[in-house]
């Protein structure tokens, strides 16, 4: 439940507070990886296990927007959609750029489509398509918190891909690119979603809900990080 403190006057901004500051840029695993301080089997386990988001989220995205009535919440997600896809040049579609990401680690994409997900991946990645597809208020918190999340932990991986490529020279000529994008085009996601509420903000029971859906998003994420981890 949201503290009887938060009211449509702070309530995006006590959400985004609360998101800043969750365990799911913020746990054993991904401090870890900020401070280069992972195996190598850790480092295959999470470029694989990340894959599995790169290649599912556009669809995942899409359940969303196929289920927002809203119109301009629909145009905002649907310019995050458009650059998923490469924004109308699909030789930039993301995916593509985290394909040569996995062969510049000797892993070849087409194998791993269909490699089997760890179940703490795949909790994360059904728990959005069940969010995105349910109650709309909490739909939308599931976007709001996987966006304003984004920013720190794009910086952490970033931090950690070049602490662990000091330590280990055999992956120094790794193709980062896919990471660098998304860091520069997270702050025009944050964007979008300053009043993705609007109106409904004033209804107790849409805050609620929109709560309810940032928070159960990040705790599955929170789970998938753990979950790369060799102590898992």
């Amino acid at each position: 439940m949201i503290s009887e403190e938060v009211n449509e006057n702070n309530f995006y901004k006590k959400t985004y507070e609360f998101v800043k500051k969750h365990s799911a840029i913020d746990n054993e695993f991904i401090n870890r990886f900020a401070k280069g301080d992972i195996s190598v089997e850790e480092f295959k386990r999470f470029s694989v296990e990340f894959f599995h988001f790169t290649r599912e989220w556009p669809a995942i995205l899409s359940t969303l927007l196929v289920n927002t009535p809203d119109e301009s919440d629909a145009a905002n997600l649907t310019t995050i959609l458009v650059s998923e896809l490469g924004d109308m040049d699909p030789t930039k579609r993301h995916e593509l750029l985290y394909r040569k990401y996995l062969r510049s680690l000797n892993m070849e994409p087409t194998s791993l489509v269909k490699a089997k997900q760890l179940p703490t991946t795949k909790a994360w990645l059904d728990g959005m398509r069940n969010y995105f597809s349910s109650d709309y208020y909490e739909a939308l918190g599931a976007e709001f918190g996987l966006e304003n999340m984004a920013i720190p932990m794009w910086d952490k991986i970033l931090s950690g891909f070049k602490i662990f490529t000091q330590k280990h020279p055999e992956f120094k000529g790794v193709d980062i690119e896919y990471f660098t994008f998304h860091r520069e085009l997270e702050e025009h996601h944050e964007e979008a979603m300053e009043d993705v509420l609007g109106t409904h903000k004033s209804d107790p029971d849409a805050r609620e809900k929109f709560f309810k859906g940032a928070k159960g998003i990040l705790d599955l994420e929170k789970n998938f990080w753990l979950g790369l981890s060799d102590k898992h």
